[in-house]
């Protein structure tokens, strides 16, 4: 029997276009949500590659919270805080993040700046685990550390407690004055008795364990009369700039706020920030997460505002040269 005869026809593959034709063919795909993401108005923030404010400015850029307020943010990373204070006061950066203190001193210097709260984390004093001291009286006689000098905000207020109480610190204890890390390793190595430090360093150290809080600063801000969680950290802006660009400033604020939101409601935003937290153990990772949601900062009030010039006077400022309350950033109801 004869089988019919099956014509056979070379196989070649379906047709398509050259490799770089098709990058070509994306690119113009593109080129309409680019022009549009060039097209925004930007905000452009300089800050430090692994400091806190890093965490919640990346979360905004990742999850386009930025795009979603109608503005783009551009960051600009430094390595620490003198060239991230240069940028904003040079102009190469609308914004950049500091503390009040140095914000009152422009002020008075003549430049004011804008301040929209960042964070109520002023810092913490720690001690090892076993230590005896739990009051501010137990400092007398000790060895004490303190990251960033004599014009420190917690050193600061802690005098300002002791000296209510009858005790003059920085004659009756031993007081050195380093850099967070070197305190941090100072006090592991027994040198130190007590170290009044940054928060995240502090919060590292507990995470690892065999270490706690003296007192809280919460504690010294009661005993002086004051709010127990005041934004003493915020994002700034030359007060020219802010008020030209209002909108612009209400939109950045907005997708600060959404961002605070999201990394509260969600953990799981944080296995990606890991990273820029130096990668900690889950120990540092936990308390550095916990105490960044912490310090939060609530809406601004008129007597949040008040409260925030009582502690500039206590801290050393000019009571009759303090920012104007139309500097403190707040939100159009």
């Amino acid at each position: 029997m004869n089988r019919p005869h099956v014509l056979s026809l070379p196989v070649t593959p379906r047709a398509s276009l050259p490799r770089h034709w098709l990058v070509s063919l994306l690119l113009i795909l593109a080129l309409p949500v680019m022009a549009a993401a060039e097209s925004l108005p930007v905000v452009s923030v300089s800050v430090l590659q692994y400091g806190t404010a890093h965490w919640e400015l990346d979360h905004i850029q990742h999850r386009g919270l930025d795009r979603e307020q109608g503005y783009r943010l551009e960051l600009r990373l430094v390595a620490n805080l003198p060239a991230s204070r240069l940028a904003v006061t040079s102009g190469a950066v609308h914004g950049a993040v500091a503390d009040l203190l140095w914000v009152q001193s422009r002020f008075q210097d003549g430049t004011p700046y804008t301040y929209l709260p960042f964070s109520t984390q002023i810092g913490d004093i720690l001690v090892a685990e076993n230590s005896t001291i739990r009051t501010v009286a137990d400092l007398a006689g000790k060895r004490i550390g303190v990251a960033g000098g004599p014009d420190s905000k917690g050193w600061i207020l802690l005098q300002q407690v002791a000296s209510q109480q009858g005790l003059d610190l920085a004659a009756s204890a031993e007081v050195q004055y380093a850099a967070p890390p070197l305190l941090s390793q100072a006090l592991k190595r027994g040198q130190l008795d007590v170290i009044v430090t940054y928060w995240h360093f502090a919060a590292r150290l507990r995470g690892e364990g065999g270490w706690r809080s003296a007192f809280g600063m919460a504690d010294l801000l009661t005993a002086l009369g004051l709010k127990a969680k005041l934004p003493v950290l915020g994002y700034v802006f030359p007060a020219g700039w802010a008020s030209g660009h209002r909108p612009l400033l209400d939109r950045f604020a907005a997708s600060v706020r959404r961002a605070k939101a999201e990394l509260a409601d969600d953990p799981a935003h944080w296995q990606r920030l890991r990273p820029l937290m130096r990668s900690p153990d889950d120990g540092a990772f936990t308390a550095l997460r916990a105490g960044f949601l912490d310090g939060t900062p609530e809406p601004l009030t008129g007597q949040r505002i008040a409260d925030l010039h009582r502690l500039l006077v206590l801290t050393g400022a000019d009571p009759d040269k303090l920012m104007a309350d139309a500097l403190f950033f707040r939100e159009e109801p």
